[in-house]
């Protein structure tokens, strides 16, 4: 397993094709057998001279070659070998490296006719038909090249009466002049994505950001709807592009654009991103765009440009978690059971107060359960409010909110229960160190309030300048941009472990206990009572939380969504039936 082997290519071509072994069977890694010869593209059969590049640089020593100048006045001279050329990995390589060379040497005043040969020799490997050729590319970055050549040559293209638009199936080339006192500037691209339909995009330069122009200027944009699935393949993060690929090459003063994507897979329960193409970094940033406004069909984006780093910009949507009609209605007759239950859990403890806090253990306990019960009921509102505002139209600054709540009530769920640890300590370990009423509320709030505060604040402040706060498919913590929902989980984790280690100790404390060791009979029953809550509700939690996990890890697992689902609902019964109900008091 995990062994290479390296075969050589068939007796016409040239290159090889890598095997990996998985599973005791070949896989094909790569494949970079090829029927082009980069060198050869530039061969001009009626010239003395044999390779183009050599023709080149005698015509810039010479200027006595006029006959050069022919092909590379728009490259046609070598477009037919590679249109008639297979579309294959190893070609496409070749290709990619050849339009590279281009970009670099040959770009100087990119007429509409240069700019046409170059898009056609793009174009053919840019076919929908083709695109799954480049997973066995070579180099693994070869998109991310393409999309830099494309990128830099278009950047340099010289625009006839103040505008250009320069159309293939699979890549569209657009250009304006722009100047100060230009109305918004907008681009609109409908291209071909597969034989079954087109794709939109639209790009518009705001008003205000063209008054930033010194002096005229020009704007040229370049859609493509198919680079993105050879983009999307170097990301750890499996979400996917799900729109076009729109480039947008401005002056340096300009720096923020509008942008308006059609998803190709207008999958209601999924969310989207907007995000840009880190030209140095070679992946998806979230930190170029902010999501403006989002429904089924389209997304609308607000992007910084940064003509060295951020170019290229698209949309991405995560696979979506699996739906099903017994998941929607478990998470609804869960909650709306868990709210009932919290609420009756609250009524039962304000009617029976006076008579179940006669002693400060006592006391603590109970008021500990309270905050807990109504910790938990205000996230599961919470959960509820942030579902309906990403459901009905992504509202960010709205679900930055909902998801900030949501955070600390249920960050205040685990530290209550903390809270309820260390009351069992103190109760057993502490015997005659008594603490007042007031020194306790003092601690209880900071440990139970305090501390999700101060993390939800941190985790806000550190991720959302990035973007990456919120996840694209709810409002809730952020996992594979920033691991924000680590912030969540190793607070509540380390909890229950803790909670797990007091219980341990309770055991072993009320098993050596006696009537010598000072305990009151009546505070030793009201340690017992909080260390059956904890017991008994700390695994619950963990449970909970621990499938809660399990679904991040594999998202696509219909049964780890029902199993959390069902904990996640039932949290609140919980509460009620062994904070209150099983409490013979």
């Amino acid at each position: 397993n995990g062994a290479i082997c390296i075969q050589p290519c068939a007796p016409s071509f040239h290159g090889e094709t890598s095997f990996v072994c998985e599973d005791r069977k070949w896989q094909m890694l790569s494949d970079a057998c090829a029927s082009l010869d980069v060198q050869s593209l530039f061969q001009v059969s009626m010239l003395l001279c044999t390779y183009f590049g050599l023709c080149f640089y005698l015509l810039a020593k010479t200027d006595t070659l006029s006959m050069c100048f022919h092909c590379q006045a728009d490259f046609s001279c070598i477009i037919p070998d590679i249109l008639s050329s297979p579309a294959i990995p190893g070609n496409i390589a070749d290709i990619v490296e050849l339009l590279k060379k281009i970009s670099l040497l040959l770009s100087e005043n990119v007429t509409r006719g240069k700019m046409q040969s170059y898009s056609r020799i793009a174009n053919h490997i840019l076919n929908s038909s083709i695109i799954s050729n480049w997973a066995f590319v070579k180099d693994r970055n070869a998109g991310s090249i393409l999309l830099d050549s494309v990128n830099s040559f278009a950047g340099k293209l010289l625009l006839r009466n103040g505008s250009e638009s320069i159309q293939e199936p699979f890549i569209a080339t657009k250009g304006y002049s722009i100047h100060r006192n230009t109305s918004g500037k907008s681009f609109d691209f409908s291209m071909e994505f597969n034989s079954t339909g087109n794709i939109t995009g639209h790009v518009v330069i705001p008003e205000e950001e063209l008054l930033r122009l010194p002096r005229a200027s020009k704007a040229i944009s370049v859609a493509f709807p198919t680079l993105g699935a050879v983009l999307e393949t170097n990301q750890l993060d499996p979400a996917f592009v799900n729109g076009m690929v729109l480039s947008v090459l401005l002056p340096e003063e300009l720096q923020s654009i509008l942008l308006t994507f059609e998803k190709l897979n207008k999958l209601e329960q999924a969310g989207a991103q907007c995000v840009g193409w880190h030209s140095a970094e070679r992946r998806w940033d979230p930190r170029a765009c902010q999501v403006r406004a989002h429904n089924v069909s389209v997304v609308v984006c607000v992007c910084a440009h940064r003509r060295r780093t951020y170019r290229s910009f698209s949309i991405l949507m995560a696979p979506a978690a699996p739906r099903s009609s017994l998941l929607d209605y478990i998470t609804r007759v869960g909650l709306g059971l868990s709210i009932l239950s919290l609420v009756l859990c609250l009524a039962i403890e304000v009617v029976v107060w006076h008579h179940v806090t006669k002693t400060e253990i006592a006391y603590m306990r109970h008021f500990c359960l309270v905050n807990i019960a109504a910790s938990l009921l205000v996230a599961d509102v919470l959960f509820i409010l942030a579902a309906i505002v990403h459901n009905i139209a992504l509202n960010y600054q709205l679900c930055v909110a909902a998801t900030f709540f949501l955070h600390f009530f249920y960050l205040a769920l685990f530290f209550w229960m903390f809270t309820l640890g260390l009351l069992i300590l103190y109760g057993l370990l502490l015997i005659f160190f008594k603490i007042t009423r007031s020194v306790f509320l003092a601690a209880a709030f900071s440990i139970g309030y305090g501390c999700p505060l101060v993390i939800s604040i941190l985790t806000v402040a550190i991720t959302e300048p990035k973007n990456g706060y919120l996840r694209r498919e709810a409002c809730w913590l952020n996992w594979y941009e920033t691991k924000a929902l680590l912030a969540f989980v190793v607070p509540a984790l380390s909890i229950i472990v803790m909670n797990l280690i007091v219980v341990v100790v309770v055991v072993v404390k009320t098993g050596r206990s006696s009537a010598g060791e000072g305990c009151k009979s009546q505070d030793l029953s009201s340690m017992i009572r909080v260390s059956k809550n904890v017991a008994l509700l700390t695994p619950l939690l963990g449970l909970t939380w621990g499938f809660g996990l399990a679904t991040i890890i594999d998202s696509r697992s219909l049964a780890f969504h029902i199993v959390f689902a069902l904990l996640n609902a039932f949290q609140g019964f919980f509460i009620l039936l062994f904070g209150t109900l099983l409490d013979r008091k």
